[in-house]
């Protein structure tokens, strides 16, 4: 539990730290000259450069970006098939995210479960702390011992660190993917085309530096799904130093109330971690704002289908959590409500019978101290009944 919340408190430095892996193996990453294709002494956009699976060179950043080649090609193939199939990129994207999210369902749901039962526990374990108070080691062991007995396996940053992996192909895919004006080559696997795109020979560059004629459409619902999309911008005129974006909002929004679900509702015996975790619930969400004028509008919109998602999962295993009372408020439909699908509290293991001759079983909820110092006193007693019976 408390490896738990020191790596909760990393995660705004994780978030920090995937941005920048994010910028550094994917801006130009996979974007490489197609063979036969020599620089212009001219600046060239990387969208009117062929889009071609990344190469492994001796440099630090090809060989992260040759890594992401499998992961980059499969979401974007999937996209372009279901972008051909709606004629709809912004429906494609949201078909892309409800199959990555179906697909992960067994690792979040365990992710959940294990959580809410850590929350079920959680008394135990805050006595546990009050026992042995000042003892990190001592705390860390008994609290370990109790998971065990029963029967709670942390699944750890390990959702978290996917979706971050997760991420830097899908930055890719929109930002570049859906930018070139010739990305067929990431739709050809081991010499054979999945999915023949027509793109044009040539690219048409505008003044500003970008592509008029993008292979696949970017634009659905006055969007365009490659780029930031912001209302509000500060910089010079062509240059975006920061901005907000509306996209950006609503994730923060909804990330807002799938992390408010997650920490177990407000308690007086809440310790320290658990007021942490609570706080960072409140603030976390709000770091994306920041990436608003960064990142394409199509990441943001897969954030938000994907935390739509993780609420409807959260909400059928364990109810809506400590998203109530806000503000002070509690609604009539919150008040009582029991999940679709609750999660049991862990119970304590059962002595079972042993069979004639079978050797004893070690007792799990009695530590080692505890069995020492009963068999000092059996010893003391024994030692006290022969010197009685001496005297006789």
């Amino acid at each position: 539990m408390m490896l738990r919340s020191r790596l909760i408190r990393l995660v705004p430095l994780l978030l920090l730290i995937g941005l920048a892996l994010v910028v550094a193996g994917c801006i130009g990453g996979n974007a490489s000259l197609a063979p036969g294709v020599t620089p212009s002494p001219t600046a060239t956009p990387p969208a009117a450069i062929p889009l071609v699976p990344a190469e492994l060179k001796a440099d630090p950043v090809s060989p992260f970006a040759w890594l992401f080649n499998p992961i980059f090609q499969g979401f974007f193939i999937t996209l372009a098939v279901f972008d051909r199939w709606t004629s709809n990129i912004a429906i494609a994207i949201v078909l892309l995210t409800l199959l990555i999210k179906v697909v992960l369902i067994p690792l979040f749901r365990r992710q959940i479960v294990s959580t809410r039962r850590m929350q079920l526990i959680a008394p135990e374990a805050n006595e546990i702390k009050r026992r042995y108070k000042g003892d990190r080691m001592k705390i860390q062991q008994a609290t370990a011992q109790l998971y065990k007995e029963r029967g709670v396996s942390a699944v750890g940053c390990l959702p978290i660190f996917l979706q971050m992996v997760l991420l830097i192909p899908l930055y890719t895919v929109f930002s570049q993917g859906l930018t070139n004006f010739n990305p067929q080559a990431m739709l050809d696997v081991f010499g054979f085309r999945i999915l023949d795109l027509g793109c044009d020979a040539l690219p048409i560059v505008l003044s500003s530096g970008h592509v008029d004629n993008p292979c696949l459409n970017p634009f659905a619902y006055g969007v365009n799904w490659g780029v930031p999309e912001v209302f509000v911008s500060w910089g010079q005129p062509g240059t975006i130093l920061s901005g907000l974006s509306l996209l950006a909002i609503i994730s923060s929004l909804f990330q807002l109330v799938a992390s408010r679900m997650t920490v177990p509702p407000p308690s007086p015996s809440d310790d320290q971690n658990i007021k942490t975790q609570r706080q960072m619930a409140i603030f976390l969400p709000f770091i994306s704002l920041i990436y608003g004028s960064i990142l394409p509008a199509g990441l943001f919109l897969y954030w938000i289908v994907s935390t739509i998602f993780s609420i409807v999962q959260q909400y059928l295993i364990i109810g809506w959590g400590g998203m109530f009372p806000l503000f002070g408020w509690t609604p009539r439909f919150a008040v009582g409500h029991e999940p679709r699908f609750p999660v049991a509290a862990p119970t304590a293991p059962t002595p079972s019978s042993r069979a004639a001759g079978a050797p004893a079983r070690a007792n799990p909820d009695r530590s080692s101290l505890d069995r020492s110092a009963a068999a000092q006193a059996t010893i003391r007693q024994r030692g006290r009944q022969g010197r009685r019976g001496r005297r006789r």
